[in-house]
C-alpha cells in the first residue's frame, strides 16, 4: 500500500509517495478536475491512500480522487502544524510529512460529512455571508447619520419603509445611502432565496425539526447546528462535542500545581458556537429551567459569562438528544407549532388564511398561558432545587495563595 501526500493550493498540488519507507515525488498537479483526473489515471491505484490538509478546496480534490484509490483522508491542518513544525519548508516537504504522519498513525483526521450535510453546510455559509453584508451597509448607513448629528431612528427598522421616509438628508448623503439601500433590498432578496431552500431541506430532516424543540433555536440555528454536527454517532460523548465546537475551557496545568480554567478555546465549528451563543441569549428570556440556569450562573458570574455556559448547556442537551431520538421534554407545543408553520411559509408553501392550521393554538391567551406556567412550573422547580447545592470549597493551594 503506498501512501500519497499532497500538498494542495488554489492553483496547484505536490504530490509525494511514501512506499516502504522510501519517498517518490509524484509531481505537480495544476488544481482543476480534468489534471486531478489524468493524474489518478496514471500515478495512482486502487490501493493507494491519499491524505490531504484541510483548505478550501480539500472536498472537491476527495471527491475527485475517491474513486480512483482506496481512501482519501483530510487532516487537520492546525495540529498538522503542531506536530510537524520545521525551519526547513517546501511544498514536497509538506507532503511527505503528511505521508509519514499517516503511516505511523499520528495524523490527525477531519470527518468528511456527505453529500447533504456538505449542501447544507454551504448554504448556511452563504446566508451569514449575506447576512454580515447587510449589517455592514447598516452600520454604513448609521455612520452618515452619526455624522450629521441625527438621533438615533425612532422607527423599529431604519431601512423599513417608516424607516426610509424618516430620513432626512443633503442630497448627495441621501444619494449615498440610497445606493446602500439599494444593495440592502438586493440581499434580502438573495437571503429569501437561500432561506426557501434551507427551509424545504428543514421540512423533511427529523435532526433540524429536533432541535427546533429547544427554546431560542429556530430554523437557522437548528439547520446551523445540524450542519456542523453531521453523524451525531461520531461523538462518543456530550464533552465531545462541546469540544468540537468549541465552547470547552481552556486548561492549563504543570507539574504539583493546580489546574487554571480560562476562557473557551474557541476551536472548532465556529459558525455553530455562535449560532448556539445567540440562542443562548433567546434562552434568557424564556421561562424554563435553561433560563434558570442561566440566572443561577449569571448571578455568581456575570450574564456574558453565564450565556456562553448556557449555550455549552445547550449542546450537552442537544447530544443526548441526537443520540436519545427525543424531543427536549420542556417544549411548549403551541409555540413549536407556529416554528414549524414559518419554515412552510418560508419554503414558499401557500398561506390559508380562511383556516385554523397546526399553528393557531399560538393565537389563543388561555393555551399560551397554560404552556407558559407549566414551564414555569419547572424552572422554579429547578431554582429549588439548584438552591440546596454548595459552592465547592477552595482548594488548600488556593487558601495558601491567598494568605
Amino acid at each position: 500500500m503506498r501512501i500519497i501526500g499532497m500538498d494542495i493550493h488554489r492553483v496547484a498540488a505536490e504530490a509525494v509517495a511514501l512506499l516502504e519507507g522510501h519517498l517518490t515525488k509524484l509531481g505537480r498537479i495544476p488544481m482543476t478536475r480534468d489534471s486531478l483526473e489524468a493524474f489518478a489515471r496514471k500515478e495512482l491505484t486502487h490501493d493507494d491512500h491519499v491524505i490531504v490538509e484541510a483548505t478550501g478546496n480539500a472536498a472537491a480534490v476527495a471527491e475527485v480522487l475517491a474513486p480512483y484509490v482506496d481512501r482519501v483522508v483530510i487532516s487537520n491542518p492546525k495540529q498538522v502544524r503542531l506536530i510537524a513544525h520545521a525551519k526547513i519548508k517546501t511544498d514536497a516537504i509538506d507532503a511527505a510529512v503528511l505521508a509519514k504522519l499517516y503511516a505511523t498513525g499520528f495524523l490527525p483526521e477531519v470527518w468528511v460529512p456527505d453529500e447533504r450535510t456538505m449542501a447544507l453546510r454551504r448554504q448556511v455559509a452563504r446566508r451569514t455571508q449575506l447576512v454580515r453584508q447587510r449589517v455592514r451597509l447598516k452600520n454604513l448607513i448609521q455612520s452618515i447619520l452619526h455624522a450629521h448629528l441625527i438621533p438615533p431612528c425612532s422607527h423599529l427598522n431604519l431601512v423599513g419603509i417608516s424607516g426610509r421616509r424618516w430620513i432626512a438628508l443633503p442630497a448627495d448623503e441621501r444619494a449615498a445611502i440610497e445606493r446602500h439601500l439599494a444593495q440592502i433590498d438586493l440581499i434580502q432578496g438573495s437571503l429569501k432565496e437561500i432561506e426557501a431552500d434551507i427551509a424545504r431541506e428543514a421540512m423533511s430532516d427529523p435532526v433540524i425539526r429536533r432541535l427546533m424543540t429547544l427554546p431560542g433555536v429556530d430554523m437557522t440555528v437548528a439547520s446551523g447546528v445540524a450542519a456542523a454536527i453531521g453523524d451525531i454517532r461520531r461523538f462518543a460523548d456530550p464533552t465531545r462535542l462541546v469540544s468540537y465546537l468549541g465552547l470547552n475551557p481552556s486548561v492549563r496545568q504543570s507539574g504539583e500545581g493546580s489546574a487554571y480554567h480560562g476562557r473557551i478555546t474557541k476551536q472548532g465549528r465556529g459558525q455553530a458556537r455562535g449560532m448556539l451563543v445567540e440562542a443562548a441569549w433567546a434562552v434568557a428570556r424564556s421561562p424554563g429551567p435553561l433560563r434558570a440556569f442561566f440566572q443561577r450562573v449569571a448571578s455568581r458570574r456575570g450574564k456574558h459569562i453565564a450565556v456562553v455556559a448556557t449555550a455549552r448547556k445547550l449542546a450537552m442537551i442537544i447530544w443526548h438528544m441526537l443520540t436519545k431520538s427525543t424531543d427536549y421534554i420542556w417544549t411548549r407545543p403551541a409555540l413549536l407549532a407556529r416554528k414549524f408553520r414559518s419554515i412552510e411559509l418560508r419554503a414558499g408553501l401557500p398561506a390559508s388564511h380562511a383556516k385554523r392550521g397546526s399553528a393557531y393554538d399560538y393565537n389563543i391567551p388561555a393555551k399560551r398561558a397554560e404552556e407558559r406556567a407549566r414551564v414555569e412550573s419547572a424552572e422554579k422547580e429547578y431554582t429549588r432545587f439548584t438552591s440546596r447545592w454548595r459552592a465547592k470549597p477552595r482548594s488548600r493551594h488556593t487558601k495558601a495563595s491567598a494568605t
